[in-house]
């Protein structure tokens, strides 16, 4: 619980205007999510800038630092820089809500409110996608992107040649429509 609490901003004693908190993203932070499998270490910095104003409050995320990934090529662990910045509203209303990911509705008495779980998908959805090591990255080549861009689509259809079926055209594989198969016959001379 205390460790939650570090995270807190009392929002209600704060006067109108601009307002910085530093938060230090660690190792024990990220072992506090569970079902975390992205991140385990990290050495991060959140900078949070609140903006109370009369009818909402605007907080600015900065978060600087590095984690500690996993190579999706080799395995190996190694350090990725990160850096990212977010906006989020607080607007005031009758009940406290999620409105979206990035409008919060709060009551006019709410006393704090907790920024450890926006830190923490912040720092998730700055993660690369693909994590190369950087040792590996100017060593790929074009078989490592094999396939990445291409479109297939398959309707579901069988396309091999099926003898048994009168609809297939012996010289094009594809199904004729029955009316165009008398025009067909037109030009052959018997």
């Amino acid at each position: 619980m205390k460790f939650w609490r570090a995270y807190d901003i009392d929002i209600i004693k704060l006067n109108e205007g601009e307002h910085t908190f530093t938060f230090h993203v660690d190792d024990e932070f990220f072992g506090k999510f569970e079902g975390n499998d992205w991140v385990s270490k990290g050495d991060l910095t959140a900078n949070v800038r609140i903006n109370k104003l009369a009818s909402l409050i605007e907080a600015y995320f900065d978060i600087e630092g590095k984690v500690n990934l996993t190579c999706d090529r080799s395995l190996e662990k190694f350090d990725h820089p990160l850096s990212t910045s977010e906006k989020v509203l607080y607007k005031y209303g009758h009940e406290e809500q999620e409105i979206s990911d990035e409008i919060f509705m709060i009551t006019r008495d709410t006393p704090r409110i907790n920024v450890a779980q926006l830190i923490y998908e912040y720092i998730i959805l700055a993660i690369p996608a693909k994590k190369i090591h950087p040792e590996y990255i100017y060593e790929m080549d074009d078989e490592d992107f094999e396939g990445e861009g291409d479109v297939v689509y398959s309707s579901g259809q069988n396309f091999e040649k099926d003898d048994s079926d009168p609809e297939i055209s012996e010289e094009s594989n594809e199904k004729i429509d029955p009316r165009w198969e008398a025009l067909k016959n037109l030009n052959k001379k018997d």
